[in-house]
């Protein structure tokens, strides 16, 4: 059985940091893209970053380059997402999936083929 779990979230004043985290069982994180997802209420899930296991290469929308960054550890099946200068706007359930195909557009919009796992989400508040 394939589980990804989130942790990680919680309640942070505007101007913080989190680091979500998550952790794989049943698949083998380096033969997946790994990506970052938030929904906040009333709006559509979009896409936050993701890391390609295989090379390593990262990508972000642009409401958070600059300020979020990816990173994964294969040994662990782990990958996690360092959130630094959170706003107000950041606040959202924050989803990780394991994906076969996953491309990521700045804008947040994204698109995936293959297998797809997904997490339970994790909540991200941040307080003004």
């Amino acid at each position: 059985e394939v589980q990804l779990v989130e942790s990680g979230g919680g309640l942070v004043q505007a101007g913080g940091s989190l680091r979500l985290s998550c952790a794989a069982s049943g698949i083998t994180f380096g033969d997946y893209a790994i990506g970052w997802f938030r929904q906040a209420p009333g709006k559509e899930r979009a896409g936050v970053s993701c890391i390609r296991s295989r090379d390593g290469s990262t990508y972000y929308a642009d409401s958070v380059k600059g300020r979020f960054t990816i990173s994964g550890d294969n040994a662990k099946n782990t990958v996690y997402l360092q959130m630094n200068s959170l706003k107000p706007e950041d606040t959202a359930i924050y989803y990780c999936a394991a994906m076969t195909n996953l491309a990521l557009q700045r804008t947040g919009s994204y698109y995936y083929s293959g297998e797809d796992y997904w997490g339970q989400g994790t909540q991200v508040t941040v307080s003004s």
